[in-house]
């Protein structure tokens, strides 16, 4: 569900469809994120390619914990819990409650804890990163270039939730099957969207 109008996957043709198509092999329907994009399918694509060069430069955990990080201070839902679900392969749903109520999970390093307490902040409000807290980043052995990396990583989360939000997207229906005490703790913002996700009709 959004605000605004979208194109259904069963009406959506050309680009908007292939953008549907390319979700739909991904996620198995189309996601609702994707349908407010449909006025602008370009958006979605240079998006897609902003994240996978942020994200060819860092550790599969470590994207996600950044991710989780920002998602949960920008209170985004859907990034939420699906970063959250991400995160439970590596370190167990129990682990990924403690992340998201305090931070203070065993299952990560000091470093790990605090880059994602960097994300948070500047999800929260980056004008108040201080070298200070850049300079705790080199302290746990983070290079300049991978400080750079957190600080695109959480920027660019920002990015996304902020339209999604904007626009009224809920999470996928399908993110009900998650355990429900993780799911209620990642449901930091927009309730679960309670209609089946829409898929694109097979040909003929």
């Amino acid at each position: 569900m959004a605000f605004i109008e979208t194109i259904a996957p069963g009406d959506s043709t050309e680009q908007v469809r292939a953008m549907y198509e390319r979700q739909q092999s991904a996620w198995g329907f189309v996601p609702n994120y994707a349908k407010v994009f449909c006025y602008r399918p370009e958006v979605m694509a240079r998006w897609g390619q902003l994240q996978a060069e942020i994200r060819r430069t860092i550790d599969v955990r470590r994207f996600e914990l950044i991710t989780l990080a920002a998602a949960l201070e920008l209170r985004s839902s859907a990034c939420a819990l699906q970063f959250g679900k991400k995160v439970s392969e590596h370190v167990g749903a129990g682990e990924v409650r403690v992340l998201a109520q305090n931070g203070r999970s065993e299952a990560i390093t000091e470093a790990e804890r605090v880059m994602m307490a960097f994300a948070r902040k500047v999800a929260r409000d980056a004008s108040k990163i201080t070298a200070g807290d850049v300079d705790a980043l080199r302290q746990q052995g983070f290079s300049e270039a991978e400080i750079f990396d957190i600080a695109a990583a959480s920027a660019g989360r920002a990015f996304f939730t902020k339209i999604l939000d904007a626009l009224g997207v809920e999470p996928d229906a399908p993110f009900m099957a998650m355990d429900e005490s993780l799911r209620e703790l990642l449901t930091v913002g927009r309730p679960i969207d309670f209609h089946p996700p829409e898929v694109i009709p097979a040909a003929g």
